[in-house]
């Protein structure tokens, strides 16, 4: 046999073992890849994505899309091929796999996860357009969650309102916690309450006085990495009562990332006119109640999924600027964005055709 042909032959066998090497290599990694966008403005599946009654609305045009990303998933192992494929391809992204689930969540946590961060993103998402547009809002600090085997199991429940701490009145959910670490472990903390379910029947009656009651809980001991403090067990949330019906239909999608894209679809179908001027608007971004824009993860799929289905321009957390910017896909504008009004002052300035006053996302930010 020819030395040339030795040479090939002996080549080819050794890259068809490294690649069957790397088959059946498994390495710690997951991969990101763009997921579906939907037009806040339009239907999803058959039905309007936003469904608003009780209250007038307006013909819209143009796009609000929101923006997902895929993740392979828990329990995917991912082989060397794969993970090396994915790092050279322009619409994948191989990271970690602690990176979407750390401390060995699995599946079905952080599809829970992610199903509660959506249903937060859409209540703090009508809240925003409603304080924006200037609509009262009700709001009280409840019990979100009861961690089980806690001081407060079986005796503070979810969705219990919290009047007040102590005989503190409880503003924030930030100070229920603030006023018990006021205490040291084993001390009693007074909890004053109105119980979920008499809070329910109050609102379905439309009542404003509701009986309260003291239950006395007393603390125990932090085992986090965090400093010791008294802790009863619970996380507190914000709970709303809208002066109008504000429904979100969308299925099979998760995480906080659409907060802002809500809030500004909601506010296009309450107003008149239309907030994009018929031009394709896409973006991400959690919101507060506030407005405030906060960022998230993936961002760089998501430019990539939104360019792909026509987005001219896409609304930016300032957070995420950077990263997005690195590899814009092209002529998509990456338009940065810290709050509700930021947003809505670059639509106006995408409406008018004044794109060059637009903030824009640079390298550095």
């Amino acid at each position: 046999m020819p030395r040339r042909t030795a040479t090939m032959l002996a080549s080819t066998l050794m890259l068809i073992a490294l690649l069957c090497a790397g088959v059946f290599i498994k390495v710690p990694y997951s991969e990101m890849s763009p997921g579906p966008t939907v037009n806040t403005l339009a239907e999803h599946d058959g039905e309007p994505v936003l469904q608003i009654s009780g209250h007038r609305t307006y013909p819209t045009t143009g796009h609000l899309n929101m923006t997902t990303v895929r993740v392979t998933s828990a329990e995917y192992n991912m082989n060397l091929v794969e993970a090396v494929y994915g790092w050279l391809a322009h619409d994948t992204k191989v990271v970690p796999h602690d990176t979407l689930y750390p401390d060995g969540k699995t599946e079905q946590q952080s599809t829970q996860e992610n199903a509660e961060e959506f249903t937060q993103s859409q209540e703090s998402a009508k809240v925003a357009a409603l304080k924006k547009l200037g609509v009262p809002v009700r709001s009280w600090v409840i019990v979100a969650t009861v961690l089980k085997g806690s001081p407060a199991e079986g005796r503070l429940h979810a969705g219990d309102v919290v009047k007040a701490v102590d005989g503190t009145a409880v503003k924030a959910p930030g100070d229920v916690a603030k006023l018990v670490t006021r205490h040291k472990p084993g001390q009693d903390v007074v909890f004053t309450i109105v119980p979920a379910k008499e809070q329910a029947a109050a609102e379905k009656a439309q009542k404003t006085a509701v009986r309260t009651q003291n239950v006395t809980i007393t603390t125990a001991k932090s085992h986090d990495s965090g400093q010791q403090r008294a802790i009863v067990g619970i996380s507190a949330g914000t709970d709303h009562t809208f002066p109008f019906t504000i429904d979100i239909k969308l299925a099979d999608v998760g995480g906080p990332s659409a907060g802002l894209m809500f809030a500004l679809g909601i506010i296009d179908k309450l107003t008149p006119g239309d907030l994009t001027g018929g031009k394709f608007v896409a973006g991400t971004g959690t919101i507060d109640d506030d407005g405030r824009v906060g960022p998230i993860g993936g961002v760089e799929m998501k430019t990539v999924g939104a360019r792909s289905k026509g987005a001219r321009f896409f609304l930016t957390p300032k957070d995420n600027c950077a990263a997005a910017a690195k590899d814009a896909p092209e002529g998509l504008t990456l338009v940065r964005v810290d709050t509700l009004d930021d947003a809505l002052n670059a639509l106006e300035d995408i409406r008018t055709g004044k794109t060059a006053d637009v903030p824009k996302c640079t390298a550095k930010g």
